[in-house]
C-alpha cells in the first residue's frame, strides 16, 4: 500500500470541475453539480456526470445544487461532499497520507471566501491547500513566460466570472474579476427571447443557440434557426425563427462589460508592461472565450491584438497540472497563509 497520496490539481469552476493527478494527467472533467433529495438534503442521488444527465429530467423531489458559484462556496456542506466524491474517484482511498491540493480561484477573492474554499477542500481530504489565481494558471497552460520580466495580459472567461490580469515575474501586477461569463451570455439570450419574441426557453436551449448562432460581431451572411419553447401569449408550446442579428443584439451587454473590465486593467498597467502587451497581444482563455468573433470584438474595442488560445477551456487545468508536477514552485509559506507566493 503506497503511503502518500499523489498531489492533486483542481480547476473548480461554476459549471465544471477538472482534476489533474500528479504523474497521471487530467483524469476528471465533470459538471460541478450535485442532485439531492428535496426532503432530506443528506440523501445524495447523483454527482458530476450522473447529476448532469438528471438535470432537467428529474422529478420535483430531486433538487440540483451547484455548490460553487462564481468561485465562491455557495453551500459549504455540499461543496465538501462533492469534492470528497471527486477526490475518491481520482485517487481512491487506499492511502495513509492525505494529498496536497492546488486549486484555482478567481482574482481578488477576499480572505473570507479564500478561507471557506480552503476549509472545504481540507475537509474533503486534503493535507495542504494552495490557491492559485485562474489567470496565472491559464497563462502557464498557454505557455506564456510568466516568470520572466515581461508583461502578459490574460483574459480568462469562464462560466461564472471573467478574470483579467497583467502577469510579470511570477505574480499578478494588476487584476480584475467581474461576474460576467458564459452563464451571462445564456441569460442574455433567454431575456431577449422572453422580451422581444415572447418565448420562454431554458438555459440549455440558450447554450445551444450560443454555440450555433451567436456572435460578438455582426456576421456578413445572415443565418437563422428555429427555437422551441413556451409562448407567453397562450402558454402553449411555440416556435420562433431566431436570427444571428438578434443573437448579436442580445449579447452586446455582456461583451461590452468584458471590454470595460479589460480597459480598467489596461488603464492601471505600468507603461513598460503595457508596451510588452502591445507587442505580445492579449491572450484569451476560458471555455466561454469560444464565442464566435469575441477575440476580434475585443481587439477592435481596445486597439490591441488578441490571441485566442488553442484549447481555451483546458488552459487553466493544464497550468494547474504544471504546478502540480512542479510543486516546489509554490512556496511552503502557503501552508500558513493560503495565498500563493511564487519563486
Amino acid at each position: 500500500m503506497p503511503f502518500w497520496a499523489p498531489d492533486i490539481g483542481i480547476d473548480l469552476g461554476t459549471e465544471n470541475v477538472s482534476i489533474y493527478v500528479r504523474g497521471r494527467g487530467v483524469i476528471i472533467s465533470e459538471p460541478a453539480l450535485v442532485v439531492l433529495d428535496r426532503e432530506d438534503r443528506h440523501t445524495v442521488q447523483a454527482v458530476g456526470d450522473e447529476a448532469g444527465f438528471l438535470l432537467g429530467r428529474s422529478p420535483e423531489r430531486l433538487t440540483p445544487v451547484y455548490p460553487i458559484r462564481n468561485g465562491l462556496v455557495a453551500d459549504f456542506d455540499i461543496a465538501e461532499l462533492m469534492l470528497k466524491y471527486f477526490f475518491r474517484k481520482a485517487i481512491g482511498i487506499s492511502y495513509l497520507g492525505k494529498p496536497r491540493v492546488i486549486a484555482s480561484v478567481p482574482c481578488n477573492l477576499d480572505d473570507v471566501n479564500r478561507k471557506a474554499l480552503t476549509e472545504a477542500i481540507r475537509y474533503a481530504g486534503a493535507k495542504h491547500v494552495f490557491l492559485i489565481e485562474k489567470p496565472f494558471a491559464s497563462a502557464i497552460g498557454t505557455g506564456l513566460p510568466v516568470y520572466d520580466p515581461v508583461g502578459n495580459l490574460v483574459v480568462d472567461i469562464g462560466a461564472g466570472t471573467t478574470d483579467i490580469a497583467v502577469i510579470s515575474l511570477g505574480g499578478l501586477v494588476v487584476s480584475q474579476s467581474v461576474q460576467v461569463g458564459g452563464n451571462k451570455f445564456d441569460d442574455a439570450l433567454v431575456d431577449y427571447l422572453r422580451k422581444e419574441c415572447n418565448l420562454l426557453v431554458g438555459n440549455r436551449t440558450a447554450e445551444n443557440i450560443k454555440k450555433d448562432l451567436a456572435s460578438a460581431l455582426p456576421v456578413e451572411e445572415e443565418r437563422s434557426i428555429v427555437v422551441r419553447g413556451i409562448s407567453q401569449l397562450n402558454t402553449a408550446a411555440g416556435t420562433v425563427s431566431f436570427t444571428s442579428s438578434q443573437a448579436y443584439e442580445a449579447l452586446k451587454g455582456p461583451c461590452n462589460a468584458i471590454v470595460k473590465a479589460i480597459r480598467w486593467v489596461l488603464e492601471r498597467t505600468p507603461p513598460e508592461l503595457a508596451a510588452d502587451i502591445m507587442r505580445g497581444g492579449i491572450h484569451l482563455t476560458g471555455d466561454a472565450a469560444r464565442l464566435f468573433a469575441l477575440d476580434r470584438f475585443i481587439s477592435e474595442s481596445v486597439g490591441m491584438p488578441v490571441l485566442l488560445a488553442k484549447d481555451p477551456g483546458d488552459c487553466c487545468i493544464l497550468g494547474i497540472g504544471y504546478l502540480t508536477e512542479n510543486i516546489q514552485l509554490v512556496s511552503p509559506q502557503n501552508k500558513r497563509s493560503e495565498k500563493p507566493v511564487y519563486k
